[in-house]
């Protein structure tokens, strides 16, 4: 997917490609919630299915689809962009540099936004575990013979689905808008003739059902927004995903089908249920006709699995960028396709969580004990995004503290309701997502810190590069054609590959370069803006690249700029030298005894920075040494 320009003005052709497109990756994971989400509501027993009841769940969904979708997310926070990107790393950009003359609060601010990052892949197991499961479940309504046969056939389906991840998404990818407009189509014909049945089940629109629930049942009410939330899962996406898409795309899409469909389907649902209580157990396909149970199941079936695919492209999109920032090593990254720079495959992320999905789903064994795994990851994420939320538009928008206050302080009070809901089920599994991301956090601190540590141990022992150029060139080297890329993560020090190569080779390229690499906090940052360089003389050069956070980092391509400061570079005349540490670890550096070995690891097993920075493998020199933290 390009990134999207939400500026630009859009032919109706291209709008109507995107809102397709948005229907088909943004929408997935909450279109896919009546699968599960008022069942849940219902299953442990806890509330009886009463009209009343009916009445005040149907009003407390259609509310909270209202206001945390509709309000908080379509209208209020898809105007937080960050030149055009959205996502929770893009608001914690914004944030954390609105308040960077505020460094205590904006170390805060960037380890609750971190966090957050890290819950998301908790999230990730989830969502693909229980939306297959449910979808598959449906066969048990079909023929109550088969339920011994969901759970392989889940796995079945889960593991081709991670399986062809290494080959990319771009060939089909183009059915997913179609499939998942058909999916909501079905979803808003099969309520629509349960509501034709029984209309007034539409009076739980009114809030007052809700209120009323609330108000006669607050116990019961509390326990059940644990479920509701379920409706809303998904809400994230929209914001994540405005960068392909742009907001007007997303927010057609929202009102026009995906939110119509969504409450045709719910009061569809409590009106059958008002009529056939035993329905309860799988009210979604109890609404099917028998002959149309296998079809459904397909269609299900195929609706959670695009559900999945979109939540495992974000989940390789968000590592690559924490990554970037600097808070995981290096990975192996895949470009899956030739046109489309942000289609990724990262081996590591796809394994580890398939492996996490498998667990869960052999460990629960059906969506409804997994639903209570459910809504607690989705909830701290809506929470923190409230919380960057304030900071962005009191800081970077510099809107006063009432109106900020009113803002977000309503949508605080409900993320905060729905949190405390979902953290009473973390015995009962809502520990599993938030484990998956207590450990992402636990890795991301671990390699930050360690990096830091690093930084300053071989900062101290650094010597400033002009004077050491100066002395080299009182007595200079044997110079040799060619040029010769220093990378070095210190700008101003002598990189260490270069007293290597002098150590043992006592020669110099005719042409030096000492590159560093900068990654920002903001999505993009243009090529006009690429590159700074400094004449070291003796054609010697310091050189600083920046990056943001979106871009691709591709040094070769990057270093091509420099040709217009008048450095001639020829590609296959140009060598990288790469020092490559070993990092051994000593008691006292300053981190837990395991976190510095955890550390070493990392940076043990980090992939190549030839590959991550997109270098020429055939033309790398690596020259390692050792360095205690």
């Amino acid at each position: 997917m390009q990134h999207h320009d939400s500026r630009a003005k859009l032919s109706s052709s291209q709008l109507a490609a995107l809102t397709l497109g948005a229907i088909g990756i943004v929408y997935g994971d909450i279109g896919t919630s009546p699968l599960y989400a008022l069942k849940e509501v219902f299953a442990h027993g806890h509330l009886q299915l009463t009209p009343e009841n009916i009445y005040g769940i149907l009003s407390l969904i259609f509310w909270t689809l209202t206001i945390v979708v509709s309000l908080k997310y379509v209208t209020l926070i898809l105007r937080a962009d960050n030149n055009g990107e959205g996502g929770l790393i893009a608001m914690l950009a914004l944030a954390s540099t609105a308040v960077k003359d505020r460094p205590a609060l904006r170390n805060r601010l960037l380890a609750v936004g971190m966090f957050g990052t890290a819950i998301f892949f908790g999230d990730g197991v989830i969502t693909p575990a229980v939306s297959v499961l449910s979808a598959v479940e449906g066969m048990e309504v079909a023929a109550p013979g088969l339920e011994k046969y969901v759970v392989p056939i889940t796995l079945v389906v889960l593991t081709a689905l991670f399986m062809v991840q290494k080959h990319g998404t771009s060939g089909i990818g183009k059915f997913f808008g179609p499939i998942t407009t058909v999916w909501f189509l079905v979803v808003a014909v099969l309520g629509a003739i349960h509501i034709v049945e029984n209309p007034a089940v539409l009076a739980a629109m009114n809030p007052l059902y809700a209120l009323t629930f609330i108000y006669q049942h607050p116990g019961l009410a509390f326990i059940a927004l644990g479920a509701v939330i379920l409706c809303a899962t998904g809400a994230e996406a929209l914001y994540a995903d405005m960068g392909h898409f742009g907001k007007l795309p997303i927010r057609l899409a929202w009102f026009s089908l995906v939110l119509p469909s969504l409450v045709l389907n719910y009061f569809g649902q409590g009106a059958m249920l008002l009529e056939h209580p035993e329905n309860v157990e799988n009210p979604f396909f109890e609404m099917a006709p028998q002959w149309a149970l296998y079809p459904l199941v397909g269609l299900a079936t195929a609706a959670t699995v695009i559900a999945s695919q979109a939540l495992i492209t974000a989940a390789f999109s968000v590592t690559k960028q924490i990554i970037q920032l600097g808070y995981l090593p290096r990975l192996r990254i895949l470009h899956t396709s030739e046109q489309e720079t942000g289609q990724i495959y990262i081996p590591f992320v796809n394994w580890a969580l398939y492996a996490c999905i498998v667990l869960a789903v052999a460990l629960f064994g059906s969506s409804s004990k997994l639903a209570a795994a459910y809504g607690i990851t989705v909830t701290i994420d809506m929470l923190i995004t409230t919380v960057m939320t304030f900071f962005v538009i009191r800081y970077a928008w510099k809107l006063t503290l009432p109106v900020c206050v009113m803002a977000t302080g309503a949508f605080l009070i409900i993320d905060i309701m729905f949190f405390s809901a979902n953290a009473i089920k973390i015995v009962d599994g809502g520990w599993f997502p938030l484990l998956v991301g207590i450990v992402m956090f636990s890795l991301m601190m671990t390699w930050r810190d360690g990096r830091s540590l690093l930084h300053e141990r071989l900062r101290s022992d650094a010597i400033d590069l002009h004077p050491f150029l100066e002395a080299v060139f009182c007595s200079p080297p044997t110079r040799v054609e060619g040029t010769a890329v220093f990378l070095n993560a210190d700008a101003g020090s002598t990189p260490n590959a270069l007293l290597h190569n002098l150590k043992h080779n006592k020669v110099l390229h005719s042409q030096n370069l000492f590159v560093t690499v900068r990654s920002h906090e903001v999505p993009y940052i243009s090529a006009d803006k690429r590159i700074e360089i400094e004449d070291l003389g003796n054609d010697c050069w310091q050189v600083m690249l920046h990056f943001g956070f979106m871009n691709e980092l591709n040094v070769p391509e990057a270093l091509q700029l420099v040709k217009a400061q008048g450095v001639a570079i020829n590609d296959m005349e140009t060598s990288y030298f790469l020092s490559r540490d070993i990092v051994i670890p000593t008691i006292g550096s300053g981190m837990a005894p395991w976190r510095e070995k955890l550390f070493a690891g990392m940076h043990r097993n980090a992939s190549g920075i030839a590959d991550f920075l997109s270098l020429p493998t055939n033309r790398v020199v690596e020259l390692g040494s050792k360095v205690e933290i």
